[in-house]
């Protein structure tokens, strides 16, 4: 009797069907597969908990990342890290695009933590993207929360909507800048930032 009020307990705590699975279910149908074969079976959950953890970056703030790792310090040189591995989804296939993320800024009396400019990073990169926005969004953030006296970003990444199909272009390499304040005016600030990056590639 105990067992069987427990179970009627559990039944009843079983939250409502997610439509999101439903929706997985009908894509493998449409593409001739049968969703009840048991290699299938569990697709539509693991693909919802897939795809909810790649895009987390929706439920994420830039503010609440970097929290209170911000320090007035008197540092006037440039702050570069780079080589931030960064991962995320197309927004117009749903197919990754992965590669790094070289970040710089001119410190303006503060400073943010190192590990705290990744986690920027990741807040835009873990949502469907196109990696002209991505770039562009990680530098803005940075002014918006250091106000400092410039930013640069550079981000090098394999796309493969175009590796996979499309063109199918294997080596193919998509490179975006995001320039901020003196990184966009100050010819000097701007090949100090690229020569930390590239080694001077893009100089020569």
């Amino acid at each position: 009797m105990k067992s069987a009020s427990l179970h009627s307990f559990h039944e009843e705590q079983v939250p409502p069907t997610d439509p999101f699975q439903p929706l997985v279910r009908g894509m493998l149908e449409q593409l001739g597969e049968d969703p009840k074969r048991e290699g299938l079976r569990e697709t539509p959950a693991r693909v919802e908990a897939s795809l909810k953890w790649l895009t987390r970056g929706y439920q994420m703030a830039v503010e609440d990342v970097i929290g209170d790792a911000i320090f007035t310090e008197k540092h006037e040189s440039m702050i570069c890290v780079r080589d931030i591995e960064i991962y995320s989804l197309c927004e117009h296939h749903l197919l990754p695009f992965f590669g790094k993320a070289h970040v710089a800024y001119l410190p303006n009396g503060k400073i943010v933590g190192l590990s705290k400019i990744p986690r920027v990073v990741e807040v835009f990169a873990r949502r469907l993207q196109v990696q002209e926005r991505l770039t562009d969004q990680i530098a803005d953030a940075l002014c918006r929360v250091l106000k400092p006296l410039g930013v640069g970003v550079v981000i090098e990444a394999y796309h493969l909507c175009m590796m996979m199909r499309g063109v199918e272009k294997q080596n193919s390499k998509t490179v975006t800048s995001a320039l901020r304040g003196a990184f966009r005016d100050d010819g000097k600030t701007r090949d100090e930032f690229l020569r930390l990056v590239h080694g001077g590639r893009w100089l020569e």
